[in-house]
């Protein structure tokens, strides 16, 4: 028996319906030369002024950053409607353009084209910051004159721009919120998120326990606000009433612990997670490496790349950030491995972060090495090497790679210039770092910030110019911090400058009522000068406030761990010989000169 032949449909038909579908799909092509080729078909077939294609071919070009063709399509219709102009709008915004945004909304209302709804939704999308806070006022106007205040979308879209422009905007959101008719779940949680943007959790606890119906967000934000708080047992509490919680919950809980220094209770909470994803790995990961504790840092590590879990660029740069805070060499060094491994090993931000590890590391050969074989450099690239050259005692090698950065085209910010000041600092150049400081704002329009004055300030300290800074610390714009009038304090004991150290001390006493550790520092100044009268009114000052100065502690990596050393500590177990060793380094240091430091072996 003769089997029939099956039935095929046309290939034109089939054809017919992939272009349909890949027009369908158009605004969400990442891939350019696919776009191209979907762009050519679509001129091919006479579609570029179709109303529903070609705001597609706007969005598409947009997310691929070719805004030059998406604004050629915009041109080549020519009675463009609220659409097309809405598509625009969304394609400047995201790409980080919003006054090109807002030029055609004002095209588009000259042209006697109303805005809808969508419109206003996607510029508030663009405002973001205090100064956008007049904008956004405008906007909301505008939103009031069209008619669409009752359109919940639309508020909600405003409460959220509202939240970025400060405290004075979170109050004209909470004003617009309490007179909205209809509030959905999505209104109640931006005022929520907005109220803990601006550290009001008390406000934003009232609002949500307030809340007639709550969704996964709303236990995630409110759960979010006491974690970085710090207020953990709240925050636990809540948790535990959570009547879903998940991955984001889990994650939340196991940062909040990390950030208080409680691993133990991390760990656990990270242990008995249902499911984990690569934040929850990172975040456990960095804990660890913040705290400096290497084992179980690298042991985390190595389980969570024999799960089979690719980190990101995220998640290297987080982990490497924290290795670089706690000095944990050997962590930085796997995660680079893991790095060269992958597909991330010609990323400039992960580049940057290795370069900011190693400096911080003392291994400035290393970070050299990334840094030269860098193909894309940017402003980060250049700081961080200036940064950790200058932090190492290498200014004159920091100034140099200034000079170069300038000669390749690159403009300094204020981080750069931090860096140079501290740079002419730890190498005593104190003629160079007045005039890169008083040449700031004039050569690089950059406006002086604490951190300018404070290096400043401790420059002249330590290059004996004591007097010039402290009338500097007295006459500078911004209010002096405590870091200032600290560095003057050790700039007046260096110098046994006993006058000027008893003013510093009754301006630091002010700021810090309960530091008996200035209240030392004056006091080995007063028993330089032999002034012991004053040494023993210091100390009995000392006792009246009743908090002992914390001692500095120091550490030692050897074998991937981590030892930790206060003066004259005899906690460990091998203390007998390691002062023994000691006293023997020191008499064979006096005969050796200094060597140049910020180097260390592979």
């Amino acid at each position: 028996m003769q089997m029939p032949t099956p039935i095929r449909a046309p290939t034109w038909v089939s054809r017919r319906r992939h272009f349909e579908q890949k027009l369908w799909d158009l605004d969400k092509c990442r891939d350019i030369n696919q776009l191209k080729q979907m762009q050519a078909i679509v001129y091919k077939s006479n579609l570029q002024q179709d109303p529903f294609i070609a705001p597609k071919l706007i969005t598409a070009f947009s997310l691929c950053r070719q805004m030059g063709s998406a604004l050629k399509v915009f041109s080549q219709v020519p009675d463009p409607n609220v659409h097309l102009h809405n598509a625009l709008i969304r394609a400047h915004i995201h790409n980080f353009n919003p006054s090109q945004a807002f030029a055609t909304f004002f095209y588009m209302q000259c042209a006697g084209i109303f805005p809808d709804n969508f419109t206003f939704s996607f510029l508030l999308k663009g405002c973001s910051g205090k100064c956008w806070l007049s904008v956004v006022s405008m906007i909301h106007t505008h939103v009031v004159k069209w008619g669409f205040e009752d359109d919940i979308y639309v508020p909600n879209s405003l409460i959220d721009a509202y939240s970025k422009c400060g405290v004075v905007g979170v109050r004209a959101a909470g004003q617009l919120f309490r007179g909205m008719k209809e509030r959905d779940v999505v209104s109640w949680n931006s005022m929520i998120s907005a109220l803990l943007k601006v550290g009001d959790l008390s406000e934003a606890r009232k609002l949500f326990d307030e809340m007639p119906q709550r969704d996964r967000v709303s236990w995630n934000t409110m759960l979010d606000g006491y974690t970085k708080t710090g207020e953990m047992i709240v925050a636990f509490e809540l948790f535990k009433k959570m009547p879903l919680r998940d991955v984001v919950s889990w994650s939340t809980m196991v940062s909040g612990y990390c950030k208080v220094g409680d691993l133990e209770m991390a760990r656990m909470l990270f242990d008995k997670m249902p499911s984990k994803n690569l934040v929850s790995w990172t975040i456990m990961v960095s804990g660890y490496a913040e705290k400096g504790l290497v084992k179980e840092a690298i042991g985390l590590y190595m389980r969570m790349e024999e799960a089979g879990l690719k980190l990101d660029v995220a998640a290297i740069v987080s982990i490497l950030a924290a290795c670089a805070e706690s000095g944990m060499l050997s962590l930085g060094k796997r995660v680079h491995d893991s790095v060269e491994r992958s597909t991330y090993r010609c990323s400039t931000l992960v580049s940057n972060a290795l370069i900011d590890m190693y400096a911080k590391c003392g291994c400035l050969h290393k970070a050299y090495n990334v840094f030269n074989g860098l193909k894309k450099r940017d402003l980060v690239s250049w700081n961080a090497m200036i940064h950790g050259l200058a932090m190492h005692g290498r200014g004159k090698k920091a100034l140099e790679l200034f000079f170069k950065m300038k000669q390749e085209g690159f403009a300094p910010d204020k981080v750069t210039l931090v860096g140079i000041l501290c740079a002419c600092n730890h190498t005593g150049l104190v003629d160079e770092g007045i005039i890169y400081f008083y040449s700031m704002e004039k050569d690089y329009g950059v406006i002086p910030e604490i951190e300018h004055y404070g290096c400043l300030i401790d420059l002249l300290g330590r290059g004996g110019y004591i007097k010039e800074a402290f009338d500097l610390a007295r006459k500078m714009p911004l209010e002096p911090n405590v870091k200032i009038w600290g560095s003057l304090l050790g700039a007046c004991r260096m110098h046994k400058a006993v006058e000027l150290a008893d003013d510093v001390l009754n301006l630091l006493v002010k700021l810090e009522p309960t530091n008996a550790g200035k209240l030392s520092a004056l006091s080995n100044i007063y028993a330089v000068a032999g002034d012991w009268n004053n040494v023993a009114n210091i100390r009995l000052m000392m006792k009246s406030i009743g908090r002992p100065k914390q001692s500095g502690a120091s550490l030692l990596a050897l074998n991937d761990e981590y030892h930790e050393f206060t003066v004259m500590d005899k906690s460990h177990v091998k203390s007998d010989k390691i002062y023994h060793m000691i006293d023997g380094l020191s008499q064979h240091l006096k005969l050796l000169r200094p060597v140049p430091m910020g180097f260390c072996d592979e």
